[in-house]
């Protein structure tokens, strides 16, 4: 259950934000830095989050779940990583990473196996981490 919503809310980040490893074009790589910047600095995440209602609404579920400042930055930093993996698997291509993210809706499952498997293990961790601080 934590780790199903830790996936979807992860596949949100990435719809709010901008197969085998393909290289980027230097604007795609350019676009996936700015975004990386922003989940990863609080200052800039947080400017961000204070352009759109959804964006304050989602970071406020996020907080929740996470239940504390570094568990919120730790869950920022691994969609982040789950970001650049879900770019480089589609070769920055838009349409293709939108699929992935709609996938991720209905099969978190699913979208958890086109990761790496050192991010499938950080995930896990992750879960892990939540589950036992609701306890």
């Amino acid at each position: 259950m934590i780790l199903r919503s830790l996936i979807l809310a992860a596949a949100a980040l990435i719809l709010a934000g901008p197969a085998a490893a393909q290289p980027l074009d230097a604007t795609s790589q350019d676009a996936l830095n700015q975004t990386l910047r922003i989940l990863l600095d609080p200052a800039s995440r947080g400017a961000a989050i204070a352009t759109t209602p959804q964006g304050a609404a989602l970071d406020q579920q996020l907080r929740g779940l996470a239940g504390s400042d570094a568990l919120t930055q730790e869950f920022y930093a691994l969609a982040g990583q789950i970001l650049t993996e879900l770019v480089q698997n589609t070769g920055g291509d838009a349409q293709k990473m939108l699929q992935a993210v709609e996938r991720a809706q209905s099969d978190p499952a699913g979208f958890a196996s086109m990761l790496s498997p050192a991010t499938q293990q950080r995930l896990r961790d992750f879960a892990v981490k939540i589950s036992d601080q609701r306890r």
